[in-house]
């Protein structure tokens, strides 16, 4: 096992899951600073970020993005913000990108389609994601390369060989959702074995299989993603009563493997991203 110094990402919101699921899913801009701060506190120094109004509705408004944003930098102002491009299921390009108007570090950028299950498609076709990776290179932002599977991986390589994308390249494995790769050992392994020299990764483990994965991404030399966007329990009798529930758990077993935690500053210099301006 590598000797490495673990970045944790808080996906604290997602666009499916609801508050009936868990109350402390953040709807209000109030329980995003809330869930944002005890999050970074705990161990993480990335906040993955979909957006939603106060009922609960998700959204890909630039303003309300604006909103969230501005009062989690005030409450943390080094936590490194990474909104999603991804959005919901349904969302035309032009929805999806509005918040790479903001300037942000960071933002995820998926690199294939799925079928999320009946006729639920979450649609990436090659110019989609080459229009995407364009306007990140355009402004600054640091793509976070979404994979659900191994071919994503490999359009994503394809589109840095037509140089679209830029490296150093940082993958986002998502596995246990429908229609993509499983959360085993074996499909993990895989997907890492497939990435090229000096490329880093995160693992994101969907439902039941989140804490295996990430776990087992840590042992592989790569970094973890928890959260409510991919699992509101913490154990088979009950739900996470935070996000930050997740990182204090992923905290305490690095820390048994004797890995170190990433502040948000080493965060950037792992990924190759400018430091923040003072």
């Amino acid at each position: 096992m590598s000797a490495h110094k673990v970045i944790i990402t808080a996906a604290i919101s997602g666009a499916e899951v609801t508050q009936e699921m868990n109350p402390a899913v953040p709807y209000t801009v109030e329980q995003y600073i809330r869930e944002a701060k005890l999050a970074h506190e705990a161990g993480a120094a990335i906040i993955h970020l979909h957006a939603r109004f106060d009922d609960g509705t998700p959204t890909q408004d630039r303003e309300r993005f604006r909103v969230i944003i501005d009062a989690i930098q005030a409450a943390c102002p080094e936590v490194i913000i990474q909104p999603t491009t991804g959005g919901a299921t349904g969302m035309s390009a032009e929805e999806r990108l509005q918040p790479t108007e903001l300037n942000p570090e960071m933002a995820s950028l998926d690199c294939g389609t799925m079928n999320f299950g009946g006729d639920d498609i979450f649609v990436n076709t090659e110019n989609m994601i080459i229009e995407f990776a364009a306007r990140m290179n355009e402004r600054g932002i640091k793509p976070e390369l979404e994979c659900f599977d191994k071919s994503h991986i490999d359009m994503a390589l394809r589109l840095v060989r037509k140089g679209h994308i830029q490296p150093p390249l940082h993958f986002n494995f998502v596995l246990g959702v429908n229609g993509g790769a499983t959360g085993t050992p074996r499909d993990l392994l895989f997907l890492k074995e497939s990435l090229p020299e000096g490329a880093t990764f995160t693992v994101t483990g969907v439902g039941r299989c989140q804490l295996d994965m990430n776990v087992m991404g840590m042992l592989l030399g790569g970094h973890v993603r928890v959260g409510f966007e991919d699992n509101l329990k913490y154990n088979r009798e009950r739900n996470a009563i935070s996000n930050a529930e997740f990182v204090e758990r992923i905290v305490r077993i690095a820390k048994e493997l004797n890995l170190e935690i990433a502040t948000p500053a080493e965060a950037r210099q792992i990924l190759g991203m400018p430091e923040r301006a003072k």
